[in-house]
């Protein structure tokens, strides 16, 4: 008879199968705590999609968070090749993110009616990990600190984010360093403000398109950050999409306008000069 996969790996002698002093696959991933922690508030079906996609969501950005903060830290000890591995990282990590939306959009108007009162005022406007996400490529806004008072320990978080330099921050500081009269006030400017743009910065990068051959790494780390914006806004475009399709032009749970606040942060650009000098080339 015909052995199934399950029959010929207890075949195998060296599986262990003993764990009363060893540590399990599960006891490793606190999977008791993880898949313990869809509680629905409603007894409609799709509510456990709904939590299980923001869930899934927010561990995504903890890890593109995790290369994100590395990225920068390379780039300001000047090992290039290192960071590019991890914005490479990021990038295949936002393409994660996007389809989770392709899967909420299955869910119908008429489905998330079922359950949406019972999410209060909880809104995913209100995600840290996604300000966290702004303010390391750049965007900062202090007013929406606010929202998170209520966790001190979050609020400290986000305030010591806003005060650091973004990746863009360090991206111009590299320019500097490899010898482009960048003007001195950005490299000391206030971080907790979003970086508006400066000619000397858009002259450099112009300068590293021009001549590839010579500033090779800086022209991958401008390509690197170009392709992580790209996907970041072609994650905030399937987010209005989905919004849209669900819930229409309704105000946000959070009180947000909903798609109009999302469309809104469309037009933003975290990396100005690498955008407009495609047109100067």
């Amino acid at each position: 008879m015909k052995k199934g996969i399950s029959d010929l790996n207890l075949d195998n002698e060296n599986i262990h199968t003993d764990f009363k002093k060893e540590m399990t696959y599960g006891e490793y991933l606190h999977l008791d705590q993880i898949l313990s922690s869809q509680d629905r508030l409603s007894g409609h079906h799709d509510e456990m999609l709904f939590i299980v996609i923001h869930q899934v969501s927010e561990l995504w950005m903890k890890l593109t968070l995790h290369e994100l903060t590395a990225a920068i830290g390379a780039i300001e000890a000047g090992e290039m090749q290192s960071a590019f591995k991890k914005l490479a990282r990021v990038t295949k990590i936002q393409s994660q993110i996007i389809q989770a939306w392709d899967v909420l959009s299955t869910m119908t108007p008429a489905e998330y009616l079922e359950f949406r009162d019972s999410l209060g005022k909880a809104s995913g406007f209100q995600s840290y990990q996604y300000r966290l996400i702004e303010f390391a490529l750049g965007y900062k806004s202090s007013h929406i600190l606010k929202i998170y008072e209520k966790d001190a320990e979050v609020h400290a978080l986000l305030q010591n984010a806003l005060n650091q330099p973004s990746i863009y921050d360090v991206a111009i500081q590299a320019l500097s360093k490899a010898g482009f009269a960048i003007n001195p006030e950005l490299l000391t400017r206030d971080f907790s403000v979003t970086y508006a743009g400066d000619p000397t910065v858009e002259a450099a990068w112009e300068a590293v398109y021009r001549d590839v051959d010579k500033y090779w790494d800086l022209y991958q780390l401008a390509e690197k950050l170009v392709d992580v914006e790209d996907w970041l806004q072609q994650w905030r475009f399937r987010h209005m999409k989905t919004v849209e399709r669900i819930i229409g032009f309704k105000t946000g749970t959070g009180g947000s306008s909903g798609v109009n606040y999302l469309r809104h942060v469309l037009d933003h650009r975290f990396f100005p000069e690498l955008w407009d000098l495609r047109t100067k080339l």
